[in-house]
């Protein structure tokens, strides 16, 4: 595919383009054969006719070149009119809010610090209105409708999972076949048949609570709203959305790699997942390398054609692009101006003088390389004991579904490595790794 991205602009109305191109080029034409006119009676004064025909003119050629630049970058409809904000509903697995019940019909709401709400703190142009699971099981109807007041207060609408479905659909499905296989450490293989056997009761609570999503976007959604689903959790949702409305703006964006069409291929649900998100209008990846994963796999596996802006199934195009996600640096620049940062910056210079910090920070994730980052450094202190003393590891790290047994498991390795690390190379006044762990953000991981 040529390019280094996908190419995201929608199509235009080349009809209602044309007509305004051709209304500004009879203006241009009408205001040429005016000034022509004009320079024939040179000398004479213009009649007060003149003048407000110039005028008209100049206004109708405002409005047509305001038309049409609407026309080619947004298709507004109503260039004379003030711009509405466009609502825009985000779907995602979690909110942006972790909630704790404080009583029958009292609940205390914190704001998370999790990826997807820090990315989309820049967004500013759309008026938001955030969907998701509140990550706390609330089985009584007086507790559901104490949460969605409180959470309404925020622009936050919960969707209520039971603990089964919690359990089967998140860190069943998601986390232990979705995530895993997305980062290439492939399906779990301990008993096949069991395997096998979970795997189909955890595909289909996937699907019902993405069901259970797709009737909440429907109760709140308005004409002319974008919905905005997010990540691996919510595959199925493009798909239950336009089933019931096809004139939904749907878009999908994907939070973490997708693989190569061969390791994607491994899933029994491969076809299933990969046509539900066809569903959508707009597919996003962090990079363009996921995006040509994705196409691939639609073309290897579901026999599609791939084409360098998306991919088409019988007429239909379903738009595939790149879009790089980032942070709010301002955020993080105000902070270090904040009385108890800068004191706390003075306290860890003073903690550490005279020796050289390496930062880590991470989740607590299979993933993230936690373990092998401290046996690096544990080589490293092996190799060149010189630097026992003279540089230190200050590991964060973000505790992640603690639910999961091989979580569990990773977080005993880590603990253990870091034990044996400080025991071999530590002294009285000092210890190598100073490992962290931060359980302040707990509850945002996952968004």
């Amino acid at each position: 595919m040529p390019g280094n991205q996908y190419n995201g602009n929608s199509s235009h109305n080349s009809g209602r383009v044309g007509r305004l191109l051709k209304i500004r080029e009879q203006k241009r034409n009408k205001s040429a054969y005016s000034n022509e006119l004009t320079d024939n009676h040179r000398g004479t004064e213009p009649c007060e006719y003149d003048l407000r025909a110039r005028e008209g003119d100049s206004l109708n050629n405002s409005y047509i070149e305001q038309n049409l630049e609407g026309a080619i970058t947004q298709g507004c409809e109503k260039p004379d009119a003030r711009p509405l904000r466009q609502r825009l509903l985000v779907v995602a697995n979690r909110l942006p809010v972790s909630a704790v019940r404080k009583g029958e019909d009292s609940w205390s709401l914190e704001m998370s610090a999790g990826g997807l709400v820090s990315a989309l703190l820049g967004v500013k142009e759309f008026e938001a209105r955030w969907i998701g699971w509140a990550g706390v099981n609330v089985p009584d109807e007086v507790g559901q409708k104490a949460l969605t007041k409180a959470l309404g207060e925020k622009r936050c609408i919960p969707v209520f999972l039971d603990e089964e479905i919690v359990h089967r659909y998140y860190n069943g499905y998601c986390n232990n076949i979705l995530w895993p296989l997305f980062h290439y450490l492939g399906l779990p293989q301990e008993d096949r048949l069991a395997t096998t056997r979970s795997f189909q009761s955890q595909f289909e609570a996937y699907k019902k609570a993405n069901q259970m999503f797709a009737d909440v976007v429907h109760q709140h959604y308005e004409e002319g709203d974008v919905v905005w689903c997010h990540d691996y959790h919510l595959m199925f949702l493009p798909k239950c959305l336009k089933e019931r409305n096809n004139n939904m703006k749907v878009g999908w964006f994907l939070h973490t790699p997708f693989p190569s069409s061969e390791i994607h291929r491994t899933l029994p649900s491969r076809s299933d997942l990969l046509r539900s998100v066809l569903a959508a209008d707009l597919v996003g990846f962090h990079t363009y390398d996921y995006a040509r994963h994705f196409v691939s796999a639609c073309t290897r596996i579901l026999g599609l054609e791939g084409t360098p802006e998306g991919v088409e199934d019988q007429g239909r195009l379903t738009r595939v692009a790149a879009f790089p996600i980032g942070i709010d640096s301002d955020r993080f620049i105000k902070a270090l101006e904040l009385p108890k940062v800068q004191e706390h910056v003075n306290e860890l210079k003073e903690r550490f003088a005279g020796r050289k910090v390496m930062l880590g920070v991470d989740r607590l994730d299979m993933i993230k390389g936690i373990p092998q980052k401290l046996l690096a450094f544990e080589k490293f202190l092996e190799e060149y004991p010189y630097w026992c003393d003279k540089v230190v590891l200050l590991q964060i790290a973000v505790p992640t579904r603690t639910d999961v047994p091989e979580y569990q498991k990773l977080t005993s390795q880590v603990h253990e490595i870091v034990g044996r690390i400080n025991g071999r190379f530590g002294t009285l006044t000092a210890v190598p790794i100073h490992h962290l762990v931060c359980f302040y953000f707990e509850n945002s991981v996952g968004l």
